[in-house]
């Protein structure tokens, strides 16, 4: 019998990353410094935590120009959404699992 928590996908559980794509399916989509404000990161953490994503193929980055000055804006893709959702539903298994004495 496989522990659930051997579900657990990597790219996506690191703290940051899940905070990433946990801001971005309820706005679906985020400027870079909100994200930063909001999940307490340094702006190099963010960048290695936007690039793992986006290697990933669960975030797209796109970058513009707003009255002159430079704007990275972040979008949740659908694989982005199904992995989270994936990892939700994979943290409500083992937090069931906690205390109910059904594993041995």
């Amino acid at each position: 019998m496989t522990h659930p928590s051997s579900a657990l996908d990597d790219t996506i559980h690191q703290r940051v990353r899940l905070g990433i794509l946990a801001v971005l399916s309820e706005s679906r989509r985020a400027d870079f410094a909100y994200l930063q404000e909001v999940l307490e990161v340094t702006a190099g953490n963010l960048s290695q935590h936007l690039a793992i994503l986006e290697d990933a193929g669960h975030i797209q980055i796109a970058k513009a120009f707003e009255d002159k000055r430079p704007r990275t804006w972040v979008t949740v893709t659908r694989k982005g959404r199904t992995a989270l959702a994936a990892e939700v539903a994979t943290m409500r298994a083992l937090l069931d699992g906690i205390g109910s004495g059904q594993r041995p």
